[in-house]
């Protein structure tokens, strides 16, 4: 009995996603084929009709929703609207969130992979670049200060908020942490000319 329509995509993304949290909270070298199959309730046997290898598997986790429609929201209370402008606050606060600094195995990859896509391939590095471009085109054109290079802001945006996040979870004071988010939090929206219409409470992102 044949499969039904759609059957090889919907399979080949649960075994992105499984590999993508594994990824994240293991790194690549610590991550089986075999963990992954079994992540994503499937057997080994079949990883090698999908993928040519676990490297470029891992070159496909390196995705965000900047760059991947099925990437789904799973930052518990954090909102994305990326057809509602404008976008640009959207993401910085989203980004340097409570709910992503706490929720490591649904990380952006920028954020939990950085060191092993430094020791990957070409493909990993050029899936890690097309990510971070993608984040760049969405804070670019909602940057308003319009007599300054829009694209360096945007930019220095997501460097901050990249670079943010990284270095708050690699730090073992919480404190410290938070107000570090907090603070490049503060100077990405100013680099970008947004006015914070809401409070981070009222928005759910903490």
């Amino acid at each position: 009995m044949p499969y039904p329509a759609g059957h090889r995509a919907k399979i080949r993304q649960k075994i992105v996603q499984a590999a993508r949290r594994l990824f994240n909270q293991r790194g690549f070298e610590n991550v089986s084929i075999n963990e992954i199959m079994g992540a994503a309730g499937l057997t080994r046997g079949g990883f090698y009709s999908y993928f040519a290898s676990k490297t470029e598997l891992y070159a496909e986790t390196l995705a965000c929703f900047f760059t991947d429609p099925t990437w789904k929201n799973t930052w518990k209370g954090v909102e994305i609207d990326l057809n509602a402008a404008p976008v640009g606050p959207q993401i910085v606060r989203a980004y340097l969130s409570r709910q992503h600094f706490e929720n490591v195995k649904d990380s952006c990859p920028m954020v939990a992979l950085p060191s092993d896509v430094a020791r990957a391939g070409k493909a990993a590095k050029r899936a890690f670049e097309g990510v971070f471009a993608g984040m760049v085109s969405f804070l670019e054109r909602d940057v308003r200060h319009r007599n300054r290079d829009t694209e360096t802001a945007a930019q220095a945006i997501a460097a901050l908020c990249v670079g943010g996040m990284v270095i708050a979870r690699a730090m073992d004071d919480r404190g410290h942490a938070d107000r570090l988010r907090d603070a490049c939090e503060a100077v990405a929206l100013r680099l970008g000319g947004w006015e914070e219409k809401a409070g981070k409470a009222e928005k759910g992102y903490t």
